[in-house]
């Protein structure tokens, strides 16, 4: 017997009614991530000698900053729900569960926004 309403079941609310927003917001930056692992790739192939005045420089240019920080931040953030799911479905232990996610968010949080720190900073210091 179901007791669910169809309202519930037509939303696919589970049997806590959180639904399925985490795995729509990992396809979605996945999907996000695609155009700009290619546009990511291609621009640092196409730098010649990779030193540290062009990549400065390509860096400070305004397409290349916006895309560059728009890649760190989902890059972030898609990295972050994947290992959540990992954590969440294979570590039993509540505690130890507890401490694992707190930790991994804390470390990317400090990731993100060391990345976003460094590029601000070449993009505004030039």
């Amino acid at each position: 017997m179901n007791y669910q309403s169809p309202l519930a079941r037509a939303r696919g609310l589970g049997a806590a009614g959180v639904g399925s927003h985490e795995w729509w917001r990992q396809r979605v930056t996945a999907i996000a991530l695609v155009p700009l692992s290619f546009w990511f790739a291609l621009s640092v192939a196409r730098l010649p000698g990779l030193d540290y005045a062009e990549v400065r420089a390509w860096i400070a240019m305004p397409w290349n900053s916006i895309l560059l920080l728009s890649f760190i931040i989902i890059v972030a953030y898609h990295t972050l729900l994947g290992l959540q799911v990992v954590i969440e479905d294979y570590v039993h232990t509540d505690w130890v569960k507890m401490l694992a996610l707190l930790s991994m968010k804390l470390v990317f949080a400090f990731l993100a926004l060391a990345a976003l720190y460094a590029t601000l900073r070449i993009i505004f210091m030039d």
